[in-house]
This record gives C-alpha cells, structure tokens and sequence, in this order.
C-alpha cells in the first residue's frame, strides 16, 4: 500500500515522502496513530502542490540572496572606534558591529552569526566573508578606523 508520511517515521522515511509499505502496518499502525495517509489522487495532488510552493520558495531566497551578494560583494566597511596606543582598539570590533554597520549603510539585515571573521583588536583592514544562504557568499573588507 502506497502512503504519503505525515511526519518522519524511524526506518521508513521522512515527512512528506511517499512510501510504499505493507497493508497490515499501514492499517494497524501508520493511518490510526495519524503518522501517514493514503497516497490517493487527492493526497498525491497535495504533495505536489506542496513540493512546487516550496521550490518557489526556495528559488525566492536564492533570488534575495543573489541579490544581496551583488549588493555587498567587493565592497567596504567603516566602522569607527576607539583606540589607545601603538593601534590597539579599547575592546575588538565583532561580527555584531559589522552587521549593524550593513544594515545602516546598505539596508540589508544581515545576521551576526552569518558573517564569518576574526575579531578585529587593532585599527586596519580585515576580510570578511557573509554566507547569505543557499551556499551564497560575499566578500567585503572591514576597515576600522579611530573615532
């Protein structure tokens, strides 16, 4: 008997796929405790509605995040701070600052956790790479420069 999985099943399969299993399980076991539905014409036109929505959603987030990479690629980052001597920084410029700096200057919200650099302690220039999703990369330099 061919069943469409509600949610992900051990050993069988996850949410969303179409699984063919023997008609004592799929009675006894999968439809009454409401892991599965049987694959019929109705169920089957649901799946696929559900696979295209997604694709376009996807397709959608790698268009915003092409985009955003076009916007950000190659480009500079000023961020103003304090420093004492010999160029050392009060404290290190963090990914945190540098996402805020996107956001002010380029309106785009850029999570810290995305932005893959070391902390900068000194006045200068540093790369920084941002991963926008879908294996989508830019690359700027962040420059610090005294306040």
């Amino acid at each position: 008997m061919k069943v469409i999985l509600k949610q992900d099943v051990k050993g069988k399969g996850k949410k969303g796929d179409l699984i063919n299993v023997s008609d004592g399980y799929a009675r006894n076991f999968l439809l009454p405790q409401g892991l599965a539905v049987i694959a019929d014409a109705a169920a089957m036109n649901e799946l696929k509605t559900r696979e295209q929505a997604e694709a376009y959603r996807l397709e959608q987030e790698r268009k915003q995040a092409e985009a955003a990479a076009a916007a950000l690629n190659g480009k500079t980052i000023t961020i103003k701070a304090k420093g004492g001597k010999n160029g050392r920084l009060f404290g290190a410029v963090t990914s945190k600052e540098v996402a805020e700096a996107i956001n002010r200057e380029f309106k785009l919200t850029v999570d810290k956790r995305k932005i893959e650099m070391d902390d900068i302690k000194s006045f200068g220039s540093c790369p920084a790479e941002i991963k926008l999703g879908q294996k989508i990369t830019a690359k700027i330099t962040v420059s610090v420069v005294e306040e």
